[in-house]
């Protein structure tokens, strides 16, 4: 790639690095930024690389903006920043500035899914939706000992599950660096079993898995119908919790609630605590907001952190990605943060908290309307008495909620996000011939809305 003014480019690229080593934490470092390569600059763009999408994806939603500005700092010509997936043989970013030593590599977690250094304790808001969750949570942190196995936490998308996960595991590491962790979603251990299987590695999966001192994993109804993994997970389950190993699931349900889950599968998971979170209050929201306004660039107004409290309820995740949103418009376009300006950047969101409603009331309206059992809408049947209510299901929750195509499966027993895209597509040709389909999906869509 063409790049301007190399010396130039190279004096920036290290002050860039000297800053970010001072402001960011150093497992943000050990973990994530020293995965940057600098790619070049050209034409106001200046390209970073990393060697996965998954970093691309991450770094692009939580630095972008932090490392644009450090660069503008010092040079106002670069006008965007562009990460990019690839091998480059240029600098590792810092690689002058940010030395890892050995003590440092302990802070790596023994296998699964890289931790976010920002979902720590300290930046969890608790009210009264949450607190009895937050409580055990720190008690599995602070604790030498195991005190109930499993922590069982459960709440709707975006509630602060997955927050706490993460906090319970930076708590621990920060306590004991010996011991090892593993925290994944459902979808990553029923994909590393498949692959042990492919591949007959079984010893070395089992070895893996019953050795760690804590086992997450995420978002377990992923596995409903998954009778293979289920068995796996079973008797993965038992071998940690004999050996006095913790164990901490999360689900968008509770266990006894997990329609597609072995009976014995549900009676281990409530052995221990089980720990809803409930939707979040004003009061609750708008701390969330003072908190994260708090560590902001800019200042924003009471008023404003009012506003979004009252007008974005559905989820914690999209709370502050609106306060995000703000932020950037004030940070980049300069524009004010008024509650005028605040309603014009989030006037998208603010449509669809109107008129939002849940996966699991269109569910349940789709299932009545068509006389299926609710259990249907998670089963792998193909029968076309319960695929077409179940994919008509799909198309309303792509077309009525703001979930992602992988979200929507997780909803639907664990279905992959190609099945959810087959059936949108196939409803949305369908009612263009089928009249009576049409106006089914129309009423539905109707009541739903109210």
């Amino acid at each position: 790639m063409a790049s301007e003014n190399t010396e130039h480019l190279r004096d920036v690229w290290n002050a860039v690095c000297q800053k970010i080593s001072k402001e960011l934490d150093d497992s943000v470092l050990n973990n994530w930024v020293d995965s940057l390569r600098f790619g070049g600059l050209q034409d106001g763009i200046l390209t970073l690389v990393v060697p996965t999408a998954f970093l691309k994806d991450w770094l692009e939603n939580k630095y972008a903006f932090k490392i644009l500005r450090f660069c503008k700092e010092q040079d106002p010509t670069i006008e965007r920043v562009q990460i990019v997936t690839g091998v480059v043989g240029e600098s590792k970013l810092a690689s002058e500035k940010i030395e890892k030593t050995e003590e440092d590599s302990d802070e790596d977690f023994s296998f699964g899914v890289p931790l976010d250094p920002e979902l720590t304790f300290e930046n969890f808001v608790v009210g009264k939706p949450n607190e009895l969750a937050y409580t055990a949570a720190m008690r599995i942190a602070e604790s030498d000992t195991v005190a109930f196995n499993p922590l069982f936490l459960y709440g709707g998308v975006g509630l602060g599950k997955t927050h706490l996960m993460h906090a319970i595991a930076w708590s621990i590491k920060a306590r004991n660096k010996k011991r090892t962790i593993a925290y994944m979603s459902a979808e990553k251990f029923m994909y590393q079993f498949i692959r042990s299987v492919r591949y007959k590695d079984m010893m070395s999966f089992k070895e893996q898995f019953r050795s760690v001192d804590v086992l997450m994993i995420d978002d377990i109804q992923f596995i409903c119908g998954k009778e293979s993994t289920q068995e796996e997970f079973f008797h993965t389950f038992n071998a940690l919790v004999d050996n006095n190993h913790q164990v901490i699931v999360s689900a968008d349900k509770s266990p006894s609630d997990l329609e597609g889950m072995e009976d014995r599968l549900k009676s281990r998971l409530g052995w221990g605590l089980v720990a809803d979170i409930h939707p979040t209050t004003y009061e609750l929201r708008l701390g969330i907001l003072q908190s994260k306004a708090a560590r902001a660039s800019v200042k924003i107004p009471d008023k404003v952190l009012e506003f979004v409290a009252h007008k974005i309820t559905a989820s914690v995740r999209e709370l502050e990605g609106a306060l995000n949103r703000i932020i950037a418009s004030a940070v980049f376009i300069g524009k004010e943060i008024t509650v005028d300006s605040a309603r014009e950047v989030l006037a998208d969101l603010l449509r669809a908290s109107e008129k939002r409603v849940s996966v699991e009331e269109i569910q349940k309206k789709v299932a009545t309307q068509y006389g299926i059992k609710l259990s249907d809408m998670f089963s792998s049947k193909r029968s076309r008495q319960v695929a077409l209510p179940r994919q008509i299901a799909m198309y309303l929750c792509k077309k009525l909620t703001t979930m992602s195509l992988p979200e929507i499966g997780k909803n639907f027993g664990g279905k992959d996000h190609s099945t959810v895209l087959h059936a949108v597509k196939k409803i949305q040709d369908a009612m263009d011939s089928d009249v009576e389909l049409s106006e089914d999906v129309k009423l539905l869509t109707k009541i739903l809305q109210g």
